[in-house]
């Protein structure tokens, strides 16, 4: 379970790394899933932000776990 947990942050801080790039400067166009959904127009930059947030707890919940 740790591991999947693991590799889900690892895919979700991946996904709001390019995001971001994406929308900070334009480049990397088509790496990441945030630009494809398109519910999310106009709200890439904060959607990127989010996955790279959560992200982060998922980072701190598999790290916590370990301590038990």
């Amino acid at each position: 379970m740790k591991q999947l947990l693991e590799f889900l942050g690892v895919f979700l801080l991946f996904q709001g790394a390019v995001g971001l790039l994406h929308e900070l400067t334009g480049t990397l166009r088509g790496w990441g899933l945030v630009q494809r959904l398109g519910f999310l127009d106009g709200h890439e930059l904060y959607a990127s932000v989010a996955l790279t947030v959560l992200a982060c707890a998922l980072f701190a919940a598999v790290r916590s776990r370990r301590a038990d």
